[in-house]
């Protein structure tokens, strides 16, 4: 195992007027061990820097250490890396056997030992039974597996993943998830992961940065980012989110009151928020709880509460997500446990109920001030 450190990275592609920053000044630092994801929307920077960890990209600037070991300058065969592809990247001519042995023979090791090694990776990855068809002869998920196989192979001080399960159904991708996840783990190899899909990110990482432009926005837990994030573009990417602009008011305890274009609302104050000061609020649709319209009696205390409209409503198997409107312009998503409710009709009145703690302030936003 070894901890992985990125120190002012920067990437720049083209020239003069054409030139690109793919990456721009990037400071990151992985623990051994860890099962760490880059995550973000296409273009904004994360395959280049997985690229860069393998060697197959020189930065235009910045160094990268394994350990105390700076390798910024290292071949691919001398990092200790193995990288799984998105494609797979099998070479079709070659047996499932000879492709994952294609590691410990680049290596050096006796025919022996290279075939221990390869049968020991395709037994963790349940596919001995396969050792001697052709890529071709194989499914997807198959051949995913014995992609990394062949990387596990080498027995890499460093796993490096770029999307491995963009190419699979999308039950397989579910299957595969937990089972990748818990491979890795089992290695003690430190991984890191690219994605742009915040669900398969959420439920394998052990810490994550966000990335956009080429920067990283944010880095934490799964659960720190989803609940912590640090501006609306986190709080989009990481999941369903509503969004409400308002002026911060008086502080009250834990909470701060925000004065909004369809009402106040009590958000909780993690951070400093000055009176007057603006701000964006964001609830996730999970936290919200929809009820039949009531009365006009103020919300106790610690509750927001918004009257609405049902715009839409989506069945999705367990759940139910309705859109409503609670102003011009304003409209949330809620999520609702199908199973034992009674659907509301489009149309319906209804009252929008959350917490306090749900609400989570974030800085406003570039971009016109739209409330919602």
């Amino acid at each position: 195992m070894t901890d992985i450190r990125l120190a002012n990275l920067t990437k720049l592609y083209g020239a003069g007027s054409e030139r690109v920053r793919a990456l721009d000044d990037v400071n990151l630092r992985i623990q051994a061990g860890e099962f760490f994801f880059l995550l973000g929307p296409s273009g904004c920077g994360k395959t280049t820097l997985l690229r860069i960890i393998a060697g197959l990209v020189e930065p235009s600037a910045g160094q990268l250490f394994f350990g105390a070991e700076e390798v910024t300058g290292l071949p691919v065969e001398r990092r200790g890396t193995a990288m799984v592809f998105q494609s797979y990247a099998l070479w079709p001519h070659m047996t499932v056997q000879a492709n994952v042995e294609f590691g410990p023979r680049m290596q050096g090791l006796k025919r022996a030992e290279r075939r221990r090694q390869a049968q020991e990776a395709l037994a963790r990855v349940q596919m001995s039974e396969f050792a001697r068809r052709r890529p071709r002869q194989l499914s997807g998920g198959q051949q995913q597996r014995v992609a990394l196989a062949r990387a596990l192979a080498a027995r890499p001080a460093c796993l490096l993943l770029d999307e491995p399960l963009s190419n699979l159904d999308a039950q397989l991708r579910l299957q595969m998830r937990q089972q990748l996840r818990a491979l890795v783990k089992a290695t003690g190899t430190t991984g890191i992961y690219v994605t742009h899909d915040q669900k398969e990110a959420l439920s394998m990482a052990d810490r994550i940065a966000v990335m956009r432009d080429g920067r990283i926005v944010q880095t934490g837990t799964p659960r720190e980012l989803y609940e912590s994030p640090v501006n609306r573009f986190v709080a989009d990417f990481i999941g369903e989110a509503n969004f409400l602009r308002g002026t911060a008011g008086h502080r009250q305890g834990d909470t701060v009151t925000i004065e909004t274009v369809v009402g106040p609302l009590r958000a909780r104050a993690g951070q400093a928020v000055a009176s007057g000061t603006a701000v964006e609020c964001c609830v996730r649709p999970e936290r919200i709880t929809i009820v039949a319209a009531g009365g006009d009696a103020a919300p106790p205390d610690g509750e927001c509460r918004f009257r609405a409209t049902v715009e839409s409503v989506s069945y999705q198997g367990e759940l139910v997500q309705y859109v409503c409107r609670l102003g011009e312009g304003v409209s949330w998503k809620v999520l609702r446990l199908a199973e034992g409710q009674a659907p509301l009709a489009v149309g319906s009145a209804v009252c929008l109920v959350f917490p306090a703690a749900a609400a989570t302030l974030l800085p406003v936003s570039e971009g016109p001030p739209s409330p919602a």
